[in-house]
């Protein structure tokens, strides 16, 4: 299994195909795996590189008391350069989105082009936002302690298809993905989530990022996420908007094949 050592740990990915490179970030709680459709669909035409961020998977946890998303920013700057790939497009959903932010803000000269799929950026522009980002976030720790995160999640997921119909998506391929890795320890799970609540106090200055970026979100995405699709279209200076049918927060998963076209049309713009 391939590892390289990037920022103090050995990160487990996976590098198919040939061409331009793109690589992928996943959502938290989950692992490189998520992204499985698109390397199937893409590795013939480009460099696709896949990985687990630090806490999940099969890189697996280290012994820093806190995590940040700068901190995984660092981490993929890291793999970026170990694996001398040449201005990749960084795809992120979710967390990874966050991530994928960070980083392009931070090296914009990395980025040939960027991908954000059913992200925030760390801006809180209600209540409502902040207690669902940042109280919620934190509160799932200690009933994770006692019941396990598959139980949590599936409350929560419970809770999210309550307040807006059809945000669950597929969530039966949620837990597929999350079967095939190794479990996340409770100790890393809390420090992810903890990273998570915490984007809204990074320091992120989206006018930095240069390259041009595809905006997507899932026809049910959670309403909160959705308004910052039209934040980002304000602040990067080349945006594409778009709004994959019928699908929830994981919406690479719920339609791959309608995410992908999009990232495939995206991508040959910028051929």
């Amino acid at each position: 299994m391939p590892r390289m050592r990037t920022n103090g740990i050995d990160t487990y990915y996976e590098q198919q195909g040939a061409g331009p490179a793109i690589v992928f970030v996943h959502g938290a709680i989950l692992d490189h795996s998520q992204w499985d459709p698109q390397v199937e669909a893409l590795s013939e035409e480009y460099t696709t590189v896949v990985y687990d961020v630090r806490g999940h998977g099969r890189t697996g946890g280290s012994n820093r008391p806190r995590y940040s998303v700068e901190l995984f920013a660092d981490d993929l700057a890291a793999l970026v350069e170990a694996l001398d790939l040449d201005r990749p497009v960084v795809c992120g959903l979710s967390m990874g989105g966050c991530i994928a932010q960070v980083y392009a803000a931070r090296h914009p000269d990395r980025v040939s082009g960027l991908v954000l799929a059913g992200t925030f950026t760390p801006e809180l522009l209600d209540r409502s936002e902040w207690f669902q980002r940042s109280v919620l976030l934190r509160a799932t720790v200690p009933p994770v302690r006692l019941l396990g995160y598959e139980r949590v999640e599936k409350a929560l997921v419970w809770l999210h298809e309550r307040l807006s119909k059809g945000a669950r998506g597929d969530y039966e391929r949620i837990e597929e993905v999350r079967s095939s890795g190794p479990r996340m320890t409770t100790e890393e799970f809390a420090k992810v989530i903890r990273a998570v609540a915490s984007f809204h106090e990074t320091d992120l200055d989206l006018g930095a990022i240069t390259a041009p970026t595809l905006v997507l979100y899932g026809e049910n995405e959670p309403p909160f996420m959705r308004r910052h699709g039209p934040k980002l279209a304000a602040a990067l200076p080349e945006v594409t908007l778009r709004e994959i049918p019928g699908a929830g927060h994981a919406s690479n998963l719920d339609d791959p094949a309608a995410f992908t076209g999009e990232l495939r049309a995206f991508l040959a713009d910028l051929a």
